[in-house]
């Protein structure tokens, strides 16, 4: 990146996410297009702004905003928040972008794999990896609700320190998006994930919430479970993540405003749409697979979420 005083930011995907940290950045200043192809969203922030309501209090913050990467010229930073199932489509419209080599994607997806996928098309060593502890929510075109104010974290795929994740880091954070250099990313990652894992099946496919899910014995037993599983994974590619802070996630949810979330596969199964069902379960089941490893929770978990998705697509009789 070679602008780190005022560079320009794009965000390919203005859902909820990508509509919060672009509203974040452009508040605080930096050049942000969003782009989407959703077209009434697209002119709806064109025409008025975009509307962020909730935590921080109702403002309309201007930004540009189009329906096709390929409209825009320039980036220094690109941030990834499409859906993960729209991954090559979203990268092949801003590949022009990464030509010159300076440019760094960052991928804030749900699930495994995304970075690989999109950094196949873009340049893998233009690739940074990120998540997110925040939460927001569209509530219409143009219109997105916060909750909170609570950090994201990016880091090289490889791990270790890295002077350009935290100069990325540092110049996205005084706008006001807070952004931790982490230098064990893939771990924050397969942290995140076992919790998705946890819950887009046991929620995604029974429409309760996350807190409903754990007061339910045997729907939480699946959701560990499941987690169970995907650790097992995890160690055998060499993370080895800390049994107690699951359960501690749990206590986590029952006890904050996350136990009313569901699952965003739910969402998505809802609206008729492909879940990331390949990019939550399906990645770790690979590894497994070559690991050679029983994942038989995570497996049936991905199974009903696939005949889910096969029925919202079934004609109505």
């Amino acid at each position: 990146m070679t602008n780190y005083e005022n560079p320009a930011v794009v965000i390919v995907g203005a859902g909820a996410m990508g509509c919060l940290f672009g509203g974040l950045l452009a508040e605080g200043g930096l050049n942000v297009t969003l782009v989407d192809v959703w077209q009434d969203h697209v002119d709806r922030i064109n025409r008025d702004g975009l509307k962020v309501v909730g935590f921080g209090g109702d403002r309309h913050i201007r930004m540009r905003a189009v329906p096709n990467g390929a409209e825009v010229q320039r980036a220094d930073v690109v941030f990834f928040q499409c859906k993960a199932t729209a991954n090559k489509a979203a990268a092949g419209s801003v590949r022009h972008l990464f030509s010159g080599g300076e440019t760094v994607g960052i991928s804030f997806q749900n699930g495994m794999g995304s970075e690989d996928e999109i950094g196949g098309i873009v340049g893998p060593q233009q690739m940074l990896m990120g998540l997110t502890a925040q939460s927001a929510m569209l509530e219409e075109p143009g219109v997105v609700r916060g909750f909170a104010d609570l950090p994201s974290y990016i880091g090289e795929l490889q791990g270790g320190a890295s002077e350009r994740a935290t100069r990325v880091a540092s110049v996205l954070t005084r706008p006001g998006l807070k952004i931790v250099a982490s230098e064990d990313i893939l771990r924050e990652k397969w942290s995140k994930l076992l919790v998705n894992i946890a819950f887009a099946g046991t929620s995604g496919t029974t429409g309760l919430t996350l807190g409903e899910v754990i007061e339910h014995p045997e729907l939480r037993s699946v959701a560990e479970a499941a987690m169970e599983e995907a650790a097992m994974v995890a160690a055998a590619k060499g993370v080895v993540l800390d049994p107690a802070a699951r359960t501690k996630t749990f206590d986590q949810i029952l006890s904050g405003a996350a136990r009313n979330n569901k699952a965003s596969v739910l969402a998505d199964l809802t609206a008729g749409r492909l879940t990331e069902v390949d990019y939550i379960y399906g990645t770790v089941i690979r590894y497994a697979s070559e690991l050679g490893i029983s994942v038989p929770t995570m497996r049936a978990l991905a199974a009903l979420i696939k005949g889910c998705e096969a029925a919202a697509k079934r004609p109505a009789t």
